[in-house]
């Protein structure tokens, strides 16, 4: 019996101490501490080599339930201005989250302050630690839709990315930040540190020998102009719409802004989440990128494709000429009208370009579908259609930023579907003037003054000219941007020429004389487009979107650009001088007296959408009384609206939380006006 028992202990003895590993790694947690060493993402520079994205570190503060004993939690609570409901809170998420025995966020980015106040005290707390993580800064608080932020990933990114990310780990969300983050990411590393019995960190564990260095992320070589991009930026200040500027040569993009904008910096650091509600709760939706998301009618400044498809479909000639009297009869409702009246103000293709006459092309739209090559005017129209596509209308581009809209141009179903299958050349007439149903984003209104620039070819729009340490991998994915894209090669430079010159005579006697610039000539193309928007159920009428494209010089075309500002009148009057200026800023590196005082004057109009006013109002109303009505509880409303503004309510996450002091806010600001929400039941 001894000697069985004495094999037993033996054998259980040589599973502990040389088969299982059970007690080694529970040793090894008591005493070594994995501390996550977080990779500096790459940099973003422009393409003058400045850097427009960079790195700077703050510190997480790390949490490890198990490890979280005898402390004391209202000292705790007080140095991290929390209450025991929320440190609890937190506490129980961490666990169900990564365990107990895991180290998981607490807080994210701590101010400086908090940083300091815990390094001093941090003996007293065992089983929080701080963890360096480089954060990204803005050094020039510009190009903010085009860089992106970086955000703590979600559940979904974890499942997709095959284990890379952990919680707590941050990846791009949106722009170059997004459409890059494998490039910019880069190798978390892991540094093995001894804990004493307090549980302190008191050295490195093995002399480092198992540590694993972090391996930063790789740069981003673009062809932003970070001087171009800001100036653009300060001319868009209290403005609805978007500006586009491209290197026709090479598709790459050199300033793209939307307004209204806003300061990169906001989504960065420890006030991120606060900035990110304020900015999600304007209904004047500075997150949007109107650049690629915008869609607009595009006016006149469609006038020149609509040239193209006429002058291939030979169903006119450079000659051919329309007897505009300022209106078109021929459908017989005397529309569209015409700005000019006087006899051959259309006499051919460049004056009628020129003078940006109605007529002449809502006449040769009808001329191109009605052509006699083919059936009817559906199949007509379908031709029409195919001519839209390829000069990059109503499909996606495929520019290097993610949800790129294809905007729109109807096909055939769907003028079948809205007029019941009886329509004709007529019903839609307005499309040669770039209005009825067409819309464009400013992306590809600036693409299409590539083609025409480049006469039949063009680049996909793309930022990113090259990647640090370019791999096979990168030279694939970036292979599609360095393709030459020929457009309709049937179209003869000839046909191109002729939307060119009449391109100039706009700028030197026609509707965009306010484009010049000494020594340039250049090539540009009004619009003054019709809109609307829907308002407390009624569609409301709105002042005319100002619309404008261009490019120079004429002979060598090296940027074109396309500007929309929304309610703002003529195209000539605000989204015109705005392109001058910019061509004028990126050809000559410096600006004239006129286009300084010019940038002075736009910079300082403020040309934002009066009814934005009452959106605001009707959307903030409408999340108060709904958050009210959660509630279902009035003394629950008095204490924390009331009482306690902006307090932590109980079960509420940071989301929630940011939702809520939001709707306080908005209950205290407009107290006169919700009295009658006040004595509805909850």
């Amino acid at each position: 019996m001894f000697s069985v028992a004495f094999l037993v202990i033996l054998a259980q003895m040589f599973n502990l101490q040389v088969i299982s590993d059970k007690y080694s790694k529970l040793a090894m947690d008591n005493a070594v501490y994995p501390k996550i060493v977080y990779p500096e993402r790459g940099i973003i520079f422009d393409r003058k080599g400045k850097a427009i994205l960079n790195n700077a570190i703050m510190y997480d503060l790390m949490v490890t339930p198990s490890e979280v004993k005898g402390i004391d939690t209202l000292d705790f609570c007080r140095m991290m201005e929390i209450d025991i409901t929320e440190f609890n809170r937190r506490i129980a998420e961490a666990i169900v989250k990564n365990r107990s025995f895991r180290p998981s966020i607490f807080e994210d980015l701590l101010t400086p302050e908090m940083q300091v106040r815990f390094e001093e005290n941090s003996w007293k707390f065992p089983g929080f630690v701080l963890v360096q993580r480089p954060v990204r800064v803005y050094p020039f608080n510009a190009a903010a839709h085009i860089l992106g932020y970086v955000a703590e990933v979600n559940q979904r990114q974890i499942e997709s990315a095959e284990g890379f990310y952990r919680m707590g780990d941050d990846a791009g969300q949106t722009g170059l930040e997004s459409v890059y983050e494998k490039v910019l990411r880069g190798q978390r590393g892991v540094q093995y540190l001894i804990k004493d019995n307090k549980n302190r960190l008191v050295g490195s564990y093995e002399k480092g020998e198992f540590d694993t260095a972090a391996i930063a992320g790789r740069g981003l070589r673009t062809y932003i102009d970070i001087e171009l991009q800001q100036l653009a930026e300060r001319l868009m200040t209290n403005k609805v719409g978007s500006v586009v500027a491209i290197d026709p040569k090479t598709g790459g993009i050199l300033a793209m802004t939307s307004g209204p904008n806003f300061d990169p910096n906001e989504l960065t650091g420890p006030d991120r989440n606060k900035n990110y509600t304020r900015l999600v709760l304007d209904v004047k939706a500075p997150l949007f990128n109107r650049a690629i998301k915008g869609q607009y009618p595009p006016g006149s400044t469609f006038k020149p494709l609509g040239a193209l498809v006429a002058l291939d479909e030979g169903v006119i000639t450079p000659s051919f000429g329309y007897p505009c009297r300022g209106r078109y009869h021929a459908c017989g409702h005397g529309k569209p009208a015409c700005t000019h009246s006087n006899a051959g103000h259309a006499a051919n293709l460049r004056l009628a370009i020129a003078n940006s006459c109605n007529s002449y092309f809502a006449h040769i739209y009808r001329m191109a579908v009605d052509n006699p090559a083919y059936r009817n005017v559906k199949d007509g129209y379908a031709r029409w259609q195919k001519y839209m596509n390829a000069f990059g209308l109503g499909t996606r581009l495929g520019i290097d930023l993610p949800s790129e809209d294809r905007a729109n141009i109807y096909d055939t179903a769907a003028y079948n579907r809205e007029y019941l299958n009886r329509w004709n050349s007529c019903t839609n007439l307005t499309l040669g003037i770039g209005q009825d149903r067409m819309t464009a984003t400013p992306l590809q209104l600036a693409n299409a003054m590539c083609i025409i620039a480049n006469k039949g070819y063009y680049y996909t729009p793309h930022f990113v000219k090259g990647i640090d340490g370019e791999t096979e991998g990168d030279t694939a994915f970036l292979n599609k941007y360095r393709k030459k894209h020929e457009v309709l090669t049937n179209i003869p430079d000839e046909a191109y020429n002729e939307v060119i010159d009449g391109m100039h005579d706009v700028v030197e006697h026609g509707t965009a004389r306010i484009a010049r610039i000494p020594g340039i000539n250049v090539c540009a193309k009004t619009g003054t487009a019709e809109n609307s928007t829907v308002l407390d159920g009624r569609k409301l009428d709105l002042p005319d979107n100002s619309m404008f494209v261009c490019f120079a010089p004429k002979e060598d075309p090296q940027i074109a650009i396309a500007v929309a500002v929304e309610n703002a009148g003529f195209g000539a009057t605000w989204a015109g001088p705005i392109a001058r200026i910019l061509m004028e800023k990126y050809l000559n590196d410096t600006l004239q007296t006129k286009s300084k005082e010019d940038v002075e004057r736009i910079s300082k109009t403020d040309l934002m959408p009066k009814y934005y006013v009452r959106k605001q109002f009707i959307a903030d109303s409408v999340r108060a009384f709904e958050w009210f009505k959660m509630t279902k509880d009035s003394a629950y409303i008095k204490k924390y609206v009331f009482e306690k503004p902006g307090i932590h309510v109980p079960g509420q996450n940071e989301d929630q939380r940011s939702y809520s002091r939001t709707s306080v806010a908005i209950w205290k600001d407009e107290r006169s006006n919700r009295q009658k929400h006040l004595a509805q039941p909850a």
